[in-house]
């Protein structure tokens, strides 16, 4: 698939019309027709190959862990689904078979005597999860500030906790994050109602010590002289294949050396028809992929950011106009943007201490799944009502509980022609 800026010879600025020559704003230019062809990136799309069933089974995890017994019904698990990111035609009992490792299956009978699939943590899972809580609460001040400077990218240094629901996997908070995270910080957070009637998450003080943006960190370590003349440059790498005509390299040489506006600072003066403008947009994602542990984040979440940054109509477009910086991979069904600079390969560069938690969540996962297919795991014994801890009392099942074991195929792909707001369910 290939991205068309579409440039001819008028008073327009690099948002309507792709790539320009040029500084002086108020000229017409010759403008040059420029087609902007996505490369694969084998490499980055691998990172992204397993995310879902990674990210949908640690969630599961967690909801499994703050049971009672650590064993659920499937009916109450699917609650939960909104959050989970499974394809819809994808059963989650089917889901969680695909991974005995993980999710130990056994049957119980409701109040009504109908039986019931139930699952539970295996001791390996319920270990790793116990060593993930200790990263979490070793890590819990990167944590809380990761958060703080989310909420000051915006222009009133509030989110909706929906908004923030779909980014809490990429920014390492817990799955029970509103409950068990912020209200140990009630100096920094408080819940408030949304003009909309949903409920946000507000920061009640700004830290001028964290409103300085991951790329002037680099200059200052550097001691890159673009730092006195606040001209700093993105990190720029592309795909091996990737064609870059002379003239777009020159103009991208030329747009690299524009003013450099902070993603905290207010950028209301600037006029969004021009690269200046362009450049500080750039700079918001990169600092709000470098907020995240693994670098990346789905395409679609930033898309709900649009009203909260006061960011134009799509904005999201500076993602194909800038694949240097950016990659946009094509797998599991959406758009994952990746922060090319911050992986050599498939190998994340700085890793947080929950990446290495969640690749051996992955690990277990691949081994559970082959095992599986081996025929290695049985099908576990019915459960009676001989084990009264077991029995689901109150709500029904619904049905036999018996769940087809039928796989999805659903590859397909699904383009964002807008950035209005995407209301996922929760």
């Amino acid at each position: 698939m290939g991205y068309w800026l579409l440039c001819g010879k008028a008073k327009v600025s690099s948002f309507s019309c792709g790539l320009r020559m040029g500084f002086n704003y108020q000229q017409n230019f010759s403008l040059v027709n420029v087609k902007l062809k996505w490369v694969k990136d084998k490499a980055l799309d691998a990172v992204i190959a397993g995310e879902r069933d990674l990210r949908a089974a640690c969630n599961l995890v967690s909801i499994l862990s703050s049971a009672s017994n650590c064993c659920l019904p499937v009916y109450h698990l699917t609650r939960h689904r909104g959050q989970l990111g499974l394809p819809h035609d994808l059963k989650l009992s089917t889901f969680m078979r695909r991974y005995p490792s993980i999710f130990h299956e056994s049957y119980v009978f409701d109040s009504s005597g109908t039986r019931v699939p139930c699952f539970e943590l295996t001791a390996e899972a319920l270990n790793l999860y116990h060593e993930e809580v200790g990263v979490i609460q070793e890590s819990v001040i990167d944590l809380l500030d990761r958060l703080c400077k989310l909420l000051m990218l915006t222009k009133d240094r509030t989110l909706p906790l929906q908004t923030i629901d779909q980014l809490k996997w990429d920014l390492g908070l817990p799955y029970d994050y509103s409950k068990t995270f912020i209200p140990c910080y009630p100096d920094s957070f408080s819940f408030v109602h949304l003009a909309d009637d949903r409920i946000g998450l507000k920061l009640l003080s700004w830290d001028d010590t964290l409103a300085v943006s991951q790329l002037e960190k680099n200059a200052f370590l550097q001691k890159k002289e673009y730092l006195k003349n606040n001209c700093l440059a993105f990190p720029i790498g592309f795909t091996r294949g990737f064609g870059l005509k002379r003239k777009c390299m020159e103009w991208l040489k030329e747009w690299q050396k524009l003013p450099y506006t902070s993603p905290y600072a207010d950028g209301s003066h600037l006029d969004p028809r021009t690269d200046v403008s362009e450049k500080r947009i750039v700079g918001v994602f990169h600092e709000l992929l470098h907020l995240t542990i693994h670098k990346k984040t789905e395409r679609q979440n930033v898309s709900n950011l649009r009203k909260p940054l006061s960011l134009p109509q799509k904005f999201t477009k500076v993602f194909e106009r800038h694949p240097g910086i950016f990659y946009i991979s094509k797998m599991l069904d959406t758009q994952t943007v990746v922060l090319r600079e911050a992986y050599d390969c498939q190998r994340l560069i700085q890793r947080h201490p929950l990446v290495d938690i969640r690749e051996r969540f992955a690990s277990m996962m691949r081994k559970g799944f082959i095992d599986r297919s081996r025929g290695l795991y049985k099908k576990t014994a019915n459960v009676g009502l001989e084990d009264p801890s077991k029995i689901v009392l109150g709500d029904k099942a619904g049905g036999s509980g018996l769940d087809s074991e039928v796989e999805s195929d659903c590859d397909l792909f699904s383009e964002y022609d807008s950035d209005d707001s995407i209301n996922c369910p929760s």
